[in-house]
């Protein structure tokens, strides 16, 4: 009988260390399966969109002219850069707000050509001489492809103040609303510079500035985490 009964608890006792690890592992798997689902809500929320109301909604049904300004130095290194954000912002604004007017950018620019002096006039004379119920002025104060100073890597950055002109506002010689406006291309820390040219880390830091310089403009859709 005592060889019996021995031979049960030795069964009982390995029938609880069966059952204990299978409990254990049910616990392990149900963390694993939460800690997956935890990752997936993540990736899920850092992708999420929102939409973002325009800073400022006034070219709505309005004649618009695009006027880029920049300092000598800039010029000098990029000489297109005036052209290239004139044409493209101008071109976004006319495709993304309702009922706008959009001057254009190639009559603005030819404008500003034959005006020697213009930055220096006062904006409501600005209105008048281009025909425009609102002008969009971009002072661009940075453009830059490198690090100052490092010409071996590639760090993309454009910076610029952008006013609002209204020649119908209180005062049309000041800006009615101003905003600064910096974007960066590419947003990779330390990328070499035979990563890729000159070229597309220009259009890809123009690209990155039009857009969001467009943005102050009109409702769109972001990112909900655009440096996720």
């Amino acid at each position: 009988m005592n060889m019996i009964h021995r031979e049960r608890s030795i069964g009982y006792l390995r029938g609880l260390v069966a059952l204990a690890a299978i409990t254990t592992l049910g616990v392990l798997q149900g963390c694993q399966i939460f800690g997956v689902a935890s990752v997936i809500g993540q990736n899920i929320e850092r992708e999420k969109k929102i939409e973002v109301l325009a800073e400022y909604d006034g070219l709505r049904n309005q004649t618009v002219a695009v006027l880029v300004q920049t300092d000598m130095a800039t010029l000098y290194q990029f000489p297109s850069v005036v052209a290239d954000i004139a044409v493209n912002l101008s071109r976004r604004i006319q495709m993304n707000v309702e009922g706008v007017q959009v001057l254009n950018p190639a009559a603005v620019l030819d404008w500003t050509y034959h005006q020697p002096g213009w930055e220096m006039m006062p904006y409501g004379e600005v209105c008048e001489e281009l025909g425009v119920d609102r002008v969009v002025w971009i002072d661009v104060f940075e453009f830059r492809l490198n690090p100052p100073g490092n010409r071996w890597q590639w760090e993309g950055v454009a910076g610029a103040s952008i006013g609002i002109v209204e020649a119908d506002g209180f005062d049309a010689d000041a800006f009615s609303e101003n905003y600064d406006v910096s974007s960066e291309f590419p947003k990779i820390a330390e990328l070499g510079r035979e990563s890729s040219t000159e070229a597309k880390i220009k259009t890809g830091l123009l690209a990155t500035f039009v857009q969001q310089a467009g943005w102050l403009f009109y409702d769109h859709i972001e990112d909900k985490y655009p440096d996720a």
